[in-house]
C-alpha cells in the first residue's frame, strides 16, 4: 500500500463525531418552531451518526420530549410561541440540573444569548447555522 492508498484509508476510517466511544449514537432532541430549520439541524447532526430522538415545535413540546426521552443533548430555539427556549431551558434543568443544552437563536440579541447561558445552556448558534459551528459546538457541549 502506497502513501496514498494509505492516507485515504485512514480518512475514511474517521469515527463519525455523533458515536460515544463504545459505538452507540449519541441522542438528540431537536426543538424549534420551523419545521426547516428542525429538519437542517436534524440532517447536519445525523450526517455524523447522531441519532436525532425527538423533534418539539415549542417550548412546551421541548420540555416533555425531554422528560420521555432522556436525550445525550438538546437544540433549543430561543424564540418560539408558547414557552419560549430560554423559559424550556429553565424548565429542563428543574428537572435535570446535568442537561446539555446549546440554544438557537436567528438575531445576535446578546441578552438572550448572556442570559440563556447564565441559566445554564452549555452553548449558543447564530442562524442561519453552519454546518461546521453546528458539529463544533455540539460536540464541545458534550464534554
Amino acid at each position: 500500500m502506497d502513501t496514498k492508498e494509505g492516507f485515504l484509508s485512514s480518512i475514511n476510517k474517521k469515527q463519525p463525531q455523533g458515536l460515544k466511544t463504545n459505538g452507540t449514537p449519541y441522542t438528540v432532541l431537536v426543538v424549534d418552531d420551523s419545521s426547516v430549520m428542525r429538519k437542517l439541524i436534524s440532517q447536519i447532526l445525523k450526517s455524523e451518526m447522531y441519532e436525532v430522538c425527538g423533534e418539539g415545535t415549542n417550548g412546551f413540546e421541548g420540555v416533555e420530549l425531554y422528560k420521555n426521552l432522556n436525550p445525550d443533548i438538546t437544540t433549543m430555539d430561543i424564540n418560539m410561541p408558547m414557552l419560549d427556549g430560554l423559559g424550556a431551558l429553565k424548565e429542563i434543568l428543574k428537572f435535570d440540573k446535568d442537561a446539555k443544552i446549546v440554544m438557537l437563536t436567528s438575531d445576535a440579541d446578546q441578552n438572550l444569548v448572556v442570559e440563556s447561558i447564565a441559566a445554564g445552556a452549555k452553548n449558543y448558534i447564530i442562524k442561519p447555522p453552519d454546518r461546521s459551528v453546528v458539529l463544533d459546538k455540539v460536540r464541545s457541549s458534550l464534554v
